[in-house]
């Protein structure tokens, strides 16, 4: 029986491993999961021992402060994993737990595959060395990383980008405007998606800015893609104030109908571009953290959009520039029926194009499979 322990430690994380879990079951049926990630890791028949609400701190000086915390997690996780016995370690993203894992894992002689590779393109280039010393193999989900890694003498396997195909199947099968409207009590405005992120950090600095857009624009009506590892009194407080509607945990079909979109920083900016959705990227945070983020950063954009494209494609405001006016302005533009949406709408066609493949989990899960027999 092959034993893999998986570590994912977000939403994202969650979505890419549930996915890899399920390729596995399909290719080895005794194949026994267990491991760190979310709901829907669980249902993909990993046996979740660390659920990833519990794991969610954002920027230098948040991880500063519950250093305590993510100590402990790191202690308890070595433990489990050491008496757990698996075949291999299957690291899925977060990077700043899991190259450490990594680097134990080896110094005990633990096998180590890593999906999703840490964007070390972006900062931290040095990660590289820790890489290349601690993980077996690599697998990568953008074209441009396979030649970073190669300039640096290492080597990975990109199978296409999962996230492509997991909308292009979720599209397929979405259902109608009228049918989601009737559901969410909505009402027959068009849509604005907001999305301020999982994290209570992330709401604490994002959500409160894009509020302010709210009266800007009264021919529209406003939703909120709410997430269940927040608490609900959170949500309920925001939609007796502005008299907007939350949806939790159906935020695809949000992007999917919406006609813009105030997307905070990370993976939901792509998935908004592969809905087609133009939207305007937005990122507050503690002003320590995104001062030691900005110095140290080794790309010029913060949306995975832009950084693919290696220009800017959609708007990006950062901390200061993510004010009411500077929103409203650019929000405007992207819902108005011009040049700005109708070039935008073009880039994100090419986006897909770039991106799309078939069957990535399963080419991983296959992978692993073959790598751990040898």
């Amino acid at each position: 029986m092959m034993k893999l322990y998986f570590i994912s430690g977000e939403a994202s994380g969650d979505l890419y491993g549930s996915r890899l879990a399920t390729a596995f079951r399909q290719e080895n049926q005794g194949v026994k999961m267990r491991g760190w990630g979310g709901d829907l890791m669980q249902n993909a028949g990993v046996e979740i021992v660390k659920h990833y609400r519990d794991l969610a701190f954002m920027g230098f000086l948040e991880v500063l402060l519950n250093l305590r915390t993510i100590l402990k997690n790191m202690r308890y996780c070595k433990e489990d994993v050491l008496a757990f016995k698996p075949d291999a370690l299957v690291l899925v993203d977060y990077p700043g737990f899991n190259l450490r894992i990594a680097k134990w894992a080896k110094e005990n002689k633990i096998r180590v595959f890593y999906y999703i590779s840490p964007g070390v393109w972006a900062w931290k280039a040095g990660r590289v060395n820790q890489i290349r010393d601690n993980v077996e193999r690599l697998y990568t989900i953008f074209p441009f990383e396979k030649k970073f890694y190669a300039d640096r003498n290492v080597t990975v396997d990109y199978f296409g980008n999962p996230l492509a195909e997991i909308i292009g199947e979720f599209a397929s099968k979405m259902e109608s405007k009228s049918e989601y409207i009737k559901k969410h009590s909505l009402s027959e405005k068009p849509i604005i998606a907001m999305l301020p992120g999982s994290r209570s950090q992330e709401l604490i600095h994002i959500l409160p800015e894009m509020l302010k857009v709210v009266k800007h624009f009264p021919e529209y009506q406003f939703v909120v893609a709410a997430s269940n590892s927040l608490p609900n009194e959170i949500y309920e407080k925001i939609k007796k104030e502005y008299g907007i509607t939350v949806v939790v945990n159906d935020t695809y079909p949000l992007l999917f109908h919406a006609r813009g979109g105030l997307i905070k920083s990370g993976t939901s900016t792509l998935e908004a571009a592969l809905f087609k959705l133009p939207h305007v990227v937005c990122y507050k945070a503690n002003a320590i953290s995104l001062f030691i983020a900005r110095r140290v950063a080794t790309v010029n954009f913060f949306s995975l959009v832009n950084i693919i494209f290696d220009r800017l494609v959609v708007p990006e405001l950062l901390q200061e520039e993510m004010n009411e006016l500077r929103m409203v302005e650019e929000l405007r533009l992207l819902l108005t029926e011009g040049p700005k949406r109708k070039q935008t709408l073009a880039e994100f066609e090419t986006l897909e194009n770039m991106l799309k493949s078939e069957g990535v989990a399963k080419k991983v899960a296959l992978d692993i499979c073959k790598r751990i027999s040898q």
